[in-house]
């Protein structure tokens, strides 16, 4: 009877341990700043070159520093809900209805945008998916993209490292 019962303890103990390490919040507040050594850079195209985040409740705001490879800076503010609702900004009179999503199974932030701009041949959009994930350190913010514009698409993988 002890030992049946030393094992029934021990079974639940593990279970616990396995169902909290699952429902661990993932950190993504803070800042973050792209790792250029890891990430792979196109020419002559805007990237995410710094990006701070709050996550409050099921809010996400967000200050995120675009650069070009001249150094210039273009940053603005997005605040979002985690539960898929769109949500509509101008950025540099630029139209922008982003929507994000948060998958409860590891913690991963989905971010869907459409933004409208005038391009060389007129009005143009950018479709844009982020896959956010934070690695189990909490120290590297990796972001995966899939960009669509002009009929032409752009995968990539940017790195973040937390600063302290």
């Amino acid at each position: 009877m002890k030992t049946k019962s030393i094992l029934i303890i021990s079974i639940l103990l593990i279970l616990g341990s396995s169902f909290s390490a699952y429902s661990q919040i993932v950190d993504f507040s803070g800042e973050w700043k792209l790792n250029k050594e890891k990430t792979v850079l196109a020419d002559n195209q805007l990237f995410l070159s710094k990006i701070t985040i709050q996550v409050k409740g099921d809010s996400l705001l967000t200050n995120r520093l675009y650069e070009n490879s001249a150094g210039e800076e273009y940053p603005f503010d997005e605040n979002l809900s985690l539960d898929g609702k769109e949500s509509k900004i101008s950025i540099y009179e630029m139209p922008r209805t982003s929507k994000a999503t948060k998958v409860d199974g590891d913690g991963t932030i989905i971010i869907e945008s459409k933004t409208i701009f005038n391009g060389q041949n007129g009005e143009d959009t950018l479709e844009a998916k982020e896959t956010w994930k934070v690695d189990n350190t909490g120290n590297v913010l990796t972001l995966v993209f899939n960009n669509k514009m002009s009929g032409t698409e752009t995968p990539g993988t940017n790195y973040y490292d937390k600063v302290k």
